[in-house]
């Protein structure tokens, strides 16, 4: 009887034992799986920081590139080391990262066209008439593109535009497609017109008679707001913003060139892409100084663009810098305007915009 008590307690301390050991073994599971997280937790807040200064450090790097390019060139083309892939990449390799990788992208904004510039600032209340011409001849090529913008009429979307921007909320809308605040308060919910300057692209959108599908780009069709800007805008008399909308000829998309012709002339547009193409193989970097240097391009004699549509300066650009590391991507978009500072003399770049995703 003794021993057999003493069998039975020596099995329970077993249990105990063994219950002891198998509660520690899950503590130890549970503090092994919660010290990884954290380790790896902390690891991705440690990539991700590391993203953040180095698509940073992007940005910076594409200022001092443009700052450096206004001081070598009077004009802005596709022949300046910032639109020039290989001297981004040389600039970019005295720029190490330990295990990362710097992409870096630099664009002329105004080689766009400026939706602001459709209506005449300060004032805000009349269209630019040579403005309007160059959105008529964007937008109706692209009529015949998809079936969807078949039944698109360019002048309304115009129109509509312009209202939208112009300042006269209470006057009569322009023409028979345009609309004021009175038409968007119908909708649910109700908004106004901005009556003023788009602050941004998307926008656009909200306005009557410009489609979705249209901005955002359908099928062959590319979106149109790869070819639009809200910047440009200067200082006119009295300090008050103005927008030029001088297009650069030098950096213009080929959809764009084509724009500033007159529809029965837009196929010459691959020959002004072309012979600028050609042109920014030499090593003249003023051959593309003159905004007329279009005329030089075959099947150009006697044609001519409107002069208050070109330009062949820049001050506003944007850079996209993209930094990868252990698989993980972020990607930096800053908008810089290039100015002279007043005390210094010096040339910087003023952020206009700046996203991170």
């Amino acid at each position: 009887m003794k021993k057999k008590c003493i069998a039975n307690k020596r099995g329970i301390a077993l249990l105990i034992t063994i219950t002891v050991i198998m509660l520690f073994m899950t503590v130890a599971v549970e503090l092994n799986r919660k010290m990884r997280s954290v380790v790896l937790s902390t690891a991705a807040m440690r990539d991700r920081l590391m993203l953040k200064h180095m698509a940073s450090s992007g940005i910076h790097a594409g200022m001092a590139m443009l700052i450096s390019d206004k001081h070598q060139t009077k004009s802005d083309s596709l022949q300046d080391n910032w639109a020039d892939p290989e001297a981004i990449e040389a600039v970019l390799n005295d720029m190490p990262f330990s295990g990362g990788k710097l992409t870096l992208k630099i664009s002329d904004e105004l080689g766009k066209i400026q939706i602001n510039a459709l209506v005449k600032f300060p004032e805000g209340r009349l269209f630019n008439n040579f403005q309007k011409m160059l959105w008529y001849q964007f937008l109706t090529p692209l009529k015949s593109r998809t079936e969807i913008f078949k039944e698109m009429e360019p002048i309304s979307i115009i129109n509509s535009i312009k209202d939208w921007l112009d300042s006269g909320d209470n006057e009569a809308i322009t023409g028979l497609g345009g609309a004021e605040s009175a038409y968007y308060g119908s909708f649910d919910p109700p908004y106004r017109s901005r009556n003023g300057p788009l602050p941004h692209l998307g926008e656009l959108v909200l306005i009557k008679g410009v489609p979705h599908e249209l901005f955002h780009g359908l099928g062959e069709t590319s979106e149109i707001s790869k070819y639009m800007t809200v910047y440009g805008a200067t200082r006119s008399k009295g300090n008050k913003l103005t927008y030029e909308g001088r297009i650069n000829i030098n950096t213009a998309a080929l959809p764009i060139l084509a724009a500033l012709l007159p529809l029965d002339q837009q196929g010459l547009a691959q020959s002004i892409y072309d012979y600028r193409a050609e042109i920014s193989k030499l090593e003249n970097t003023d051959a593309l100084s003159d905004p007329a240097w279009y005329k030089n391009a075959p099947g150009f004699s006697g044609i001519k663009i409107e002069p208050k549509l070109l330009t062949t300066r820049s001050d506003i650009f944007s850079i996209e810098s993209t930094a990868s590391l252990n698989e993980m991507k972020m990607t930096t978009f800053a908008v810089v305007e290039r100015k002279k500072e007043k005390k210094s003399g010096k040339w910087i770049c003023k952020i206009l915009n700046w996203q991170t995703k």
